[in-house]
């Protein structure tokens, strides 16, 4: 039980060009997920303390919120990390029922396109502030 176990140099910061498109979908795949479970828990905070006193709190909170660009910035981010981690779970559920098995590279680029689409495409609508 005491024996040793060479993992290779940890250091070799150079391996991420080795990765292939199923294990950049699986990295991709954990930090949305790290993030949306990170913006859950903010998300939360920001609602219970807005609602803890005055419902007119809770409207002006989000007014002030909406005013500022950086928070329509982010809101951008969080549409690019929920479309991705969805469309690459149904890529990933459809894999797991046999389908597409073949075609995982290119269901995987697919997600990031149609991802960047949608993304694109609402860019107007939230830096608008509508």
């Amino acid at each position: 039980m005491s024996g040793t176990y060479d993992r290779g140099a940890v250091e070799d910061f150079g391996r991420w060009r080795e990765f292939q498109p199923g294990m950049w979908a699986w990295i991709f795949h954990k930090f949305t997920g790290w993030v949306l479970v990170g913006y859950l828990f903010t998300h939360i905070a920001v609602l219970s303390t807005a609602t803890a006193s005055d419902p007119t709190v809770y409207t002006n909170t989000l007014q002030g919120l909406e005013e500022l660009l950086i928070v329509r910035v982010l809101e951008v981010g969080l549409l690019s990390v929920a479309v991705f981690h969805i469309l690459n779970g149904v890529r990933l559920l459809f894999v797991d029922l046999g389908f597409g098995l073949e075609n995982q590279d290119k269901s995987f680029y697919a997600s990031l396109v149609v991802t960047a689409a949608i993304v694109v495409a609402s860019v107007p609508t939230f830096l608008a502030g509508v």
